[in-house]
């Protein structure tokens, strides 16, 4: 009841308590936002901060040219088959209990990596990585998606995570450099147990329990075996066309094991009564040409990082830590350009023209990267097109992830964030063996009737490898722009549109 003037003037507006905010995340949700950006920077970072390392733990380990890849597949393996069902899995046992799992998974992981003895050990140790990565990635996203449901700061929680995402790789180049060439290789794994750490007090202190309010969802285990090892199919495939011909048993087998894998799950998501992935978190135009957008920019994005990567290295001789700090300037590009398009241009025009225009940029940014050569300086011909790459990724990454996520319902919020993840790691798996086969194809067919034995040969032929590598994921952005442009619906968000409002945290 409201308090009354006792002189009849009616209710007393001015002593009604002020309203209190409902959702028990509001005052702590920049906090939350600190906490899963620091979970999602070890997912992303991860991927490649190994990857400078490797000559260094292939000198201590001993393990052959031919195993070193299974340091980095091992992980994309793991992570990459089982995202949707751990997507689903944190829906049933709860997006907070599946995180803080995921948290303990990938410190321990992470801690027997870093104390490998031998190759086996470091394999499987990465292959637990991808898996706690699997726990925490849907997790990760979901929470986000739950934590911030006013539109304004919904848009700036995005663009902050989508930073995180696009430049997560190249931070993890950077740091990956100083670890090795400061302290050894095993550090690159042990950090990740001191942000594990951080992560896990932070969440179990700040992230709410949520009680459920409806009925807990089922879990679809025939649908969970065919995508898990459809997927699996699809990026070992992939993997193992790295070092075998495309014509081999074991990359075509696989392939083709995991397309027919994957269409007879989605046959029976149309059967089930409990569809580990229901078709209506996909079908819908934003979130499938979002998830679209995410694998098509994995492909192209791997362009910059894996061949300008060799390239700074192996011909212009940079550093480890020299090579990290060059990819700088596209990380600053990319977070800046993140921000202005979530928080200032999504709400006024929505994805569309953002993802449309981003691909374009981040091609063009790969055009321009095809004139290196043999004596192109940093400031001439790597800085420009790295930061409009960044420009680019930064107007895809943020948008793409808040159209894929919003409007779900709360029992699909865990999928539907898997989702995003799910695109964005088979996306990348599929980039590193496409354009490393077609890069191998082209500096095999550059030294035909060439002196190889010639060191300024082998580098020719090897920027010419790069110069292809970059065509290619010029044209993969250049048909991504087409596609999604045509998929994702015009204008700006609807906040009186089901399909547009944010979604609502369990």
């Amino acid at each position: 009841m409201a308090d009354v003037d006792t002189t009849g003037a009616g209710p007393r507006a001015d002593l009604a308590p002020p309203a209190a905010h409902t959702d028990p995340n509001h005052a702590r949700r920049w906090l939350i936002l600190a906490v899963i950006g620091l979970a999602q920077l070890m997912i992303v970072l991860d991927v490649t901060i190994v990857n400078i390392a490797l000559p260094d733990a292939q000198k201590a380990l001993g393990f052959s040219n031919g195993d070193r890849q299974w340091i980095v597949t091992a992980y994309s393996l793991a992570f990459g088959s089982l995202l949707l069902l751990f997507g689903r899995v944190s829906d049933v046992i709860g997006r907070r209990m599946m995180f803080l799992i995921g948290l303990v998974g990938f410190a321990a992981a992470s801690a027997l990596g870093g104390a490998a003895p031998n190759f086996e050990v470091l394999v499987l140790a990465r292959a637990l990585q991808g898996v706690a990565g699997a726990m925490l990635a849907p997790a990760a996203l979901s929470l986000l998606s739950t934590t911030f449901t006013e539109a304004k700061e919904r848009a700036t929680a995005f663009a902050v995570f989508g930073g995180i995402a696009g430049s997560g790789a190249a931070i993890g180049m950077l740091l990956g450099g100083v670890l090795t060439e400061f302290l050894n290789w095993r550090w690159t794994l042990f950090v990740n147990v001191g942000i594990s750490v951080i992560a896990i007090a932070g969440a179990a202190v700040l992230i709410p329990r949520h009680a459920r309010d409806g009925a807990r969802p089922s879990l679809d285990i025939p649908g969970t075996l065919l995508v898990s090892a459809g997927l699996f199919g699809i990026v070992y495939g992939f993997a193992n066309a790295e070092s075998h011909p495309w014509s081999a048993p074991g990359t075509w087998g696989f392939l083709a094991a995991g397309v027919i894998l994957l269409a007879g799950f989605t046959w029976w998501q149309t059967r089930t009564k409990h569809p580990l992935l229901p078709l209506r978190v996909i079908l819908e135009r934003n979130r499938g040409g979002s998830y679209l957008a995410m694998f098509l920019t994995g492909i192209g994005m791997f362009g910059v990082f894996l061949f300008l990567n060799y390239y700074l290295q192996e011909i212009l001789r940079y550093s480890p830590v020299m090579t990290g700090v060059a990819f700088l300037p596209m990380v600053a590009a990319l977070m800046i350009t993140a921000t202005i398009s979530t928080t200032q241009l999504y709400p006024r025009m929505g994805a569309k023209i953002l993802v449309f225009v981003g691909m374009l940029v981040a091609g063009g940014g790969m055009v321009w990267l095809t004139g290196i050569g043999l004596h192109s300086s940093y400031a001439a011909n790597i800085l420009g097109p790295t930061v409009l790459v960044g420009i680019g990724m930064g107007a895809i990454f943020a948008p793409a992830m808040n159209a894929a996520t919003s409007g779900v319902e709360a029992h699909d919020a865990g999928v539907a964030s898997a989702m995003v993840n799910t695109a964005q790691q088979i996306g990348g798996s599929i980039g590193t063996a496409l354009l490393n086969s077609l890069a191998a194809s082209a500096l095999t067919g550059y030294l035909v009737g060439k002196n190889a034995a010639s060191p300024v040969v082998q580098a020719n032929a090897a920027i010419h490898s790069y110069v292809v590598a970059f065509w290619w994921a010029a044209a993969i952005f250049g048909v991504g722009a087409v596609i999604c442009g045509l998929i994702l619906k015009a204008g700006k968000p609807d906040p009186a549109d089901p399909d547009a409002a944010p979604a609502i945290h369990a």
